[in-house]
């Protein structure tokens, strides 16, 4: 009663206003959904009787912005923005931005990885962006950023970027060829640009899961971790079935993709509690792809199991069927997709979590290729996304600028060691490899307590002509310019990283560092230089370091912590993702390499101080 009393007022109102009525009612309806609007700012109405304002030449004709408060009905039970509930309104987003486009239906076809850096609460504001970076034959990729807005305080944060890939349709179900999208900004042209290469990653997914698969060992080693044993796969499967109704229809007649991966992590969240026995945070998804539609009176029937435990995170994978009303009839794959959980603990920080025993066959398979999609997942956030191949990362050297350039050196791998976030990816024996994600590099650390001296340690690692006796991935180092106590250039070669490769050169300048004080570590920090002396090669394949070098804290008189950092630069970081997803134990035994090695010199070693 009361709202259709407040309708007629509004109406009542309209006999004397300047605005139309159906104005009123479009207001009404944007209000009680949830705002779309083009822009920020709304079009200007054009004076002449029964035509609109074009939309600016300066905008993005495809960009689509909405705004939704954050109710108690859109939660869970911390209070917080249910991710199912967000995925609806990306996806919804999403849509109108490619029917803006293509001037007719689209359906989604897929959804690429999403990573959430943060929760939302209720009160809040979920601003969410979506505009067409790219169009293709029959298909288009949009880009996504959603934000959060704080009300009272004003604070704005960014929550997740997200790429979705929509397909034309005509009326009879047909692709529809689309014209092409001109970009305008040079961020629209860096984007249509970098979506070719997102689309051939799309495309080439399984292939590359499948060559990585091949290329591992088949049997893995399992870590080693603390807590109890491992908890068999079988105990976290759920399955649910689901009724398309009305409500979760498009308005095409078809289930809404948004709702579809609504319930998906609905299932998966359930299966990760079965695991952890806590309530889990959903931290990252793989791409969702829709192999075909539903529709209303369909039954989908959702499972979702945990197919594999890393050391603060696990992986669920979930799929959706859908069948008739004869549930016995035929069953169609409607999507698929896997989902990371963590469970945070009560300063936000991920919990270590249980092991994972798989089934035989089916599960095994799963099991591997979770490790396999983990490195995937990294190579594409840290490659196809950053634009690192764009930047020369190193710089030339000149006793001129020697002492800003090792100053430089140290002071950005003492940062580098100083940042917070670190996470334990992986522990065997007494090495422990940490990772380090930011938005455009993914750095390691890999430790390991040694009964040495941390001076002697000190000296036995910043010479890098030794490093060949422990890293059988060095050739040779030669000393090419000695340019004071502290500070050394040598000329590197190492093997190839893979068969096709030559073997890698590098130019490092080698700074080190004794304690200022106590407590301070030793410091030897690397960072490839240029050389006159030493141009690039037809030889070998000239590599690149940004940032990288080893950290030893004294623990006793005898006994030090070695760690080395290094953040990783394209051309190792297939090696690197390999290692930190479990499916090489190198990082580790040319860990266990460097610790004998110490020990079997440290009574030969004279150490100048």
């Amino acid at each position: 009663m009361l709202s259709f009393f407040w309708l007629r007022c509004l109406l009542k109102t309209v006999k004397e206003s300047i605005v139309a009525p159906e104005e009123i009612l479009r207001f009404c309806c944007d209000g009680l959904q949830g705002s779309t609007s083009p822009s920020c700012v709304r079009e200007p109405r054009d004076e002449t009787p029964g035509t609109m304002a074009s939309p600016s030449p300066t905008l993005n004709p495809t960009e689509v912005q909405m705004s939704q408060l954050v109710l108690p009905c859109h939660t869970n039970h911390r209070g917080e923005l249910s991710t199912g509930q967000l995925l609806k309104w990306i996806d919804t987003a999403a849509c109108l931005s490619a029917e803006r486009h293509a001037g007719c239906p689209c359906v989604t076809a897929s959804m690429d990885d999403i990573y959430f850096e943060h929760t939302i609460s209720v009160g809040q504001v979920v601003n969410i962006k979506a505009k067409v970076n790219r169009a293709f034959n029959s298909s288009m990729e949009v880009g996504i950023q959603v934000s959060y807005e704080d009300l009272c305080s004003g604070k704005h944060c960014s929550i997740c970027k997200a790429y979705a890939t929509f397909v034309a349709q005509d009326p009879s179900g047909s692709k529809v060829r689309l014209k092409a999208l001109t970009p305008q900004t040079e961020e629209e042209k860096l984007e249509h640009s970098i979506a070719a290469e997102r689309r051939r990653m799309r495309l080439v997914h399984k292939d590359t899961l499948k060559d990585l698969l091949i290329r591992s060992p088949r049997e893995t080693e399992l870590e080693t971790r603390d807590g109890s044993a491992a908890v068999p796969a079988e105990k976290t499967r759920v399955e649910s079935v689901e009724l398309v109704l009305p409500p979760h229809a498009n308005h095409q007649g078809n289930t809404f993709g948004g709702q579809i991966m609504a319930w998906m992590e609905n299932v998966a969240t359930i299966a990760a509690s079965r695991l952890c026995h806590a309530h889990p945070t959903l931290q990252a998804i793989e791409m969702f792809h829709f192999r075909g539609p539903s529709q209303v009176g369909d039954r989908l029937v959702l499972k979702a199991i945990v197919n594999n435990s890393f050391k603060n995170s696990m992986e669920v994978g979930v799929c959706a069927e859908a069948y008739g009303q004869e549930m016995s009839g035929s069953r169609r794959h409607i999507n698929s997709a896997f989902m990371t959980f963590v469970v945070l603990d009560q300063e936000g920080r991920p919990r270590s979590l249980p092991m994972v025993a798989p089934e035989p066959g089916e599960g095994e398979r799963r099991y591997r290729e979770a490790s396999a999609r983990k490195k995937i997942r990294l190579d594409r956030k840290y490659v196809v996304s950053c634009k690192q191949t764009e930047v020369p990362l190193s710089v030339p050297w000149d006793q001129s600028n020697k002492v800003y350039l090792s100053y430089n050196n140290v002071s950005a791998l003492k940062t580098l060691i100083a940042k917070a976030n670190w996470a334990l990816a992986r522990e065997k024996e007494k090495v422990r490899l940490y990772t380090l994600e930011e938005d455009k590099f993914l750095s390691f650390r890999i430790e390991v307590s040694v009964c040495i001296a941390a001076n002697q340690a000190f000296s036995l690692l910043s010479d890098l002509r030794r490093r060949h006796e422990w890293d059988s991935h060095y050739t040779s180092a030669e000393l090419v310019q000695q340019v004071d106590d502290d500070d050394m250039i040598y000329h590197v070669v190492t093997q190839a990283l893979s068969h096709e490769n030559k073997p890698q050169d590098f130019v490092i300048l080698a700074s080190r560092r004794k304690p200022c004080s106590k407590g301070d570590p030793f410091v030897v920090a690397f960072r490839s230089v240029t050389l006159p002396t030493h141009p690039a090669s037809a030889s070998f394949t000239r590599g690149e370091t940004l940032c990288s070098g080893f950290c030893i804290w004294p623990e006793s008189e005898e006994m030090s912590k070695v760690a080395y950092y290094n953040q990783a630069t394209p051309g190792f970081l297939n090696y690197v993702t390999t290692n930190v997803a479990g499916l090489s134990s190198n990082f580790c035994a040319t860990f266990e390499a460097c610790e004998k090695f110490l020990l079997k010199n440290k009574e030969h070693l004279t150490v100048r101080l």
